[in-house]
């Protein structure tokens, strides 16, 4: 189980963090976190869409690594099976949270429980006056550049909602066996209303840059085949179809 806390001098002055590390902690995660930013590169490798908080009502981004829960189709061989790796991934075992000496501010936080954690490990968090190491500057600064894309990954995804952009997806799957499933909860930008958009809309988006991270989702859909490959090279139970339905409002008031 892991055990976060903050980054502390006093606390962790001999802690050391492992030259190599893997990606297992993600293993069984079938989506993970992505942000706006890094759409154009996650788009070569995943399918990217939106999925909707029951709980709060809020949407996030995310990755699909998998057509299950608990299936990550690109973590294989102690290996990942990508040229990218998202941001939200490749931080192990560090995080940003809050500071609980500070109120409202965010700081360094490391898995005390991660197997590349211990004194005994190769890059220092801080030298022999005390100091943050280089090694450890870099992390902060990957932290805080990733919670700066977090948080206009936020914006973006306000911009779509505001704009009635959502477009929801349903995934009917068919497995060689005869089993089907429909993956639900999934939601993409809606292309036709999309192509709606008022001319002071588009030169608003184009200005804003909008337009990358929106046509950086709608190709990477066509990702979800290169899921049903990689999940009919690993399983014995292959899928055998897949269908993108779109849904809208009035289906699912049905439903």
């Amino acid at each position: 189980m892991a055990n976060i806390v903050p980054v502390k001098k006093d606390l962790h002055k001999n802690l050391k963090i492992a030259n190599k590390r893997n990606l297992a902690h993600a293993a069984n995660q079938h989506i993970v976190p992505v942000n706006a930013h890094e759409f154009a590169q996650a788009a070569t490798s995943y399918p990217i869409v939106f999925i909707k908080d029951a709980d709060t009502n809020t949407f996030r981004s995310v990755l699909m690594l998998g057509l299950e829960a608990g299936e990550n189709l690109f973590y294989q061989d102690e290996k990942w099976d990508a040229l990218y790796v998202p941001q939200s991934v490749g931080m192990v075992p560090f995080a940003l949270g809050l500071d609980p000496e500070k109120e409202k501010t965010l700081t360094t936080c490391i898995d005390l429980e991660s197997p590349f954690v211990g004194e005994d490990k190769e890059h220092a968090l801080f030298d022999e006056k005390g100091e943050h190491t280089d090694f450890f500057k870099k992390i902060e600064d990957s932290l805080a550049h990733l919670y700066n894309n977090e948080i206009a990954s936020e914006q973006f995804t306000k911009e779509m909602i505001a704009n009635d952009l959502m477009q929801e997806l349903e995934l009917a799957v068919s497995f060689a066996n005869g089993e089907k499933k429909k993956l639900v909860g999934i939601f993409t930008i809606n292309e036709k209303k999309l192509a709606e958009l008022t001319d002071e809309q588009v030169l608003t988006f184009h200005k804003r840059g909008l337009f990358v991270p929106i046509y950086a989702m709608l190709g990477s859909i066509g990702q979800i085949n290169r899921l049903i490959k990689m999940r009919n090279q690993q399983s014995d139970n292959k899928v055998s179809g897949i269908q993108i339905n779109t849904l809208v409002a009035e289906e699912k008031a049905e439903a």
